[in-house]
């Protein structure tokens, strides 16, 4: 059964950086588009980026620009980085396997002075 387990959030100020992770286990990453969602306090979860199984990527308006998604095969990982974050890019980001429902458990992100 395939797992996937982020980390790398946490309390950065406005303007800072932030690099996540996403772990899976099993053989299929490598098969798969992966994704990036995230979560704020009381909305839905919505969709961040993705990166197909060749690298090509495709991001949300919101974060184009600052954060940049990447994969390592090699490694089994997915990485989100985030750059210039804003307090609006505060919440709980997840990483998925595109279209299905395999997801990790999420990592919180907060961005506040």
């Amino acid at each position: 059964q395939v797992q996937l387990v982020e980390s790398g959030g946490g309390l950065v100020q406005p303007g800072g950086s932030l690099r996540l992770s996403c772990v899976a286990s099993g053989s299929v990453f490598r098969l798969s588009v992966m994704a990036w969602y995230r979560q704020a306090p009381g909305k839905q979860r919505d969709l961040v980026a993705t990166i197909s199984t060749g690298g090509n990527t495709n991001y949300a308006d919101s974060v184009k620009g600052r954060f940049t998604i990447s994969r390592d095969n090699a490694k089994n990982t997915m990485y989100l980085q985030m750059n210039s974050l804003k307090p609006e890019d505060t919440g709980v980001y997840y990483c998925r396997i595109y279209n299905t429902n395999i997801w990790g458990q999420g990592t919180q992100v907060t961005v506040s002075s």
